[in-house]
């Protein structure tokens, strides 16, 4: 029975004329509960070159495997994930899956389809939607932003070795940022004002500039062959998507950001400064979930085959060669050198998930309603197979906690995806190569 001092959600304060909706206060939880519209959040972080797997014949295969030892409820921590000991419960290791498409490219590759399930093999490269941009067509409209796409080298890279996690509806992937200033400043800078009235006034200039382009591409459209017909196509369907986010963000100016505390993030750091640099990228993210300005993510930590700054974050922090070297190196020791650098990446991770634990909204902890997951699209360097994935979170969202489930290959990873999606609210029946569902990641 409701008590009566539960009070509605959507009370409002009423006096003299005039109405004020109430914060979130506890008397609200049971309502709260009840909400069909709780905030559903994922994030995507991608290490490449895969992970330290040694065979139980090495002797570091009992410290130094990237997977935990045993399944089910009674895993057990290597010392690889013991970072993330704290957040047992809210942790379900998956292993055994993969993308069947991408088994056949090098493995390097595999990195460009790890959110898509896309077919890449083909002498014309074409890729398909990713799953975050999936989400964010749904999750999206609720926010500012759709989305959040973020990397150690900014831009897309180029095709095979992309340094972007996100493919839109087309399969063409889209641009990161990696400058963390430049990132605070352009999705965090707050409305007052002298800036809205600037924003509002390139904006106009922008959309104008959109609206004649449109225009005149449209004219010499009707003048070009098939295949040039074709490109112009593209072009117009860029040009339009511009004119969308133009008047998407012209109807969020005059909604007041939530206001968060930003003194703790290292605006200034440097990818010379690996620990340091990664910590912001994951600050950023949670300070965009708790101020609500997007709820989907994708962070790609460093680029495959030794492409971009990140290859030396292992150099910097633990004084061995590059991160694609390491995953080649096979010399004694090696597996544990590079098991100690899963494991930096892992201390970073565990600082994320504790990140979003520890931030509070109407329903309580954001990382109950968060899928925040973390993998390789390779188990070891150039095998697309077995990938490491680990996802924190989602319990809220129906994922099962303290869990390590292992699969066989006849099991594509977009069934997991598919799973993924429904849960976050993103209603689906296919995706990718999917053949169903993958209800066993469920609680």
């Amino acid at each position: 029975m409701e008590k009566s001092w539960h009070l509605k959600r959507r009370t409002f304060l009423k006096g003299l004329g005039v109405s004020c909706a109430l914060p979130f206060l506890e008397s609200m939880a049971k309502d709260t509960a009840k909400n069909p519209n709780t905030a559903k959040r994922c994030v995507f972080s991608y290490v490449p070159n895969g992970v330290s797997l040694p065979d139980s014949k090495n002797k570091a295969f009992k410290d130094w495997h990237w997977f935990p030892h045993g399944e089910g409820e009674k895993f057990q921590f290597t010392k690889v994930q013991e970072p993330l000991q704290k957040f047992r419960n809210k942790l379900l290791y998956v292993g055994g899956l993969s993308h069947p498409r991408s088994r056949k490219i090098l493995g390097h590759a595999a990195g460009d389809t790890w959110l898509t399930g896309g077919d890449i093999s083909g002498a014309e490269y074409k890729n398909s939607i990713s799953i975050d941009q999936v989400a964010a067509s749904v999750l999206g409209k609720q926010t500012r932003f759709s989305s959040l796409a973020l990397s150690c080298d900014g831009g897309v890279g180029y095709k095979s070795r992309v340094s972007t996690c996100s493919f839109d509806d087309s399969g063409k992937a889209m641009p990161t940022e990696s400058n963390p200033r430049e990132i605070f400043e352009r999705y965090f800078s707050q409305n007052d004002a002298k800036s809205k009235e600037l924003r509002k006034k390139r904006l106009h200039q922008g959309k104008k500039i959109v609206d004649l382009v449109m225009a005149d591409a449209k004219d010499l459209s009707r003048k070009l062959g098939k295949q040039d017909h074709q490109k112009m196509d593209e072009y117009l369907s860029s040009v339009s998507e511009i004119e969308e986010n133009i008047k998407r963000t012209e109807d969020w100016l005059d909604v007041p950001m939530k206001k968060v505390k930003v003194d703790h993030i290292n605006f200034g750091v440097k990818q010379s400064a690996p620990k340091d640099y990664i910590r912001t990228m994951y600050d950023l993210i949670a300070l965009a979930f708790e101020a609500d300005i997007t709820r989907v993510a994708t962070y790609m930590i460093s680029r495959e085959d030794g492409m971009g700054f990140g290859d030396k974050f292992p150099i910097i922090t633990l004084g061995y060669k590059g991160h694609h070297g390491i995953s080649h190196d096979r010399s004694k020791g090696s597996f544990e050198r590079w098991g100690r650098y899963d494991r930096f990446l892992n201390e970073q991770f565990a600082y994320f998930v504790d990140k979003l634990s520890n931030i509070q909204d109407e329903n309580g902890s954001i990382l109950d309603s968060t899928m925040a997951m973390h993998g390789s699209a390779c188990s070891t360097t150039h095998n697309a197979r077995n990938y490491p994935i680990v996802i924190a979170g989602g319990q809220k969202l129906g994922l099962v906690g303290g869990q390590f489930l292992k699969f066989n290959e006849k099991t594509p990873l977009a069934n997991m995806y598919v799973t993924m999606l429904n849960s976050l609210g993103v209603p689906t029946k296919k995706f990718a190569d999917s053949t169903g569902e993958l209800t066993d990641i469920l609680a």
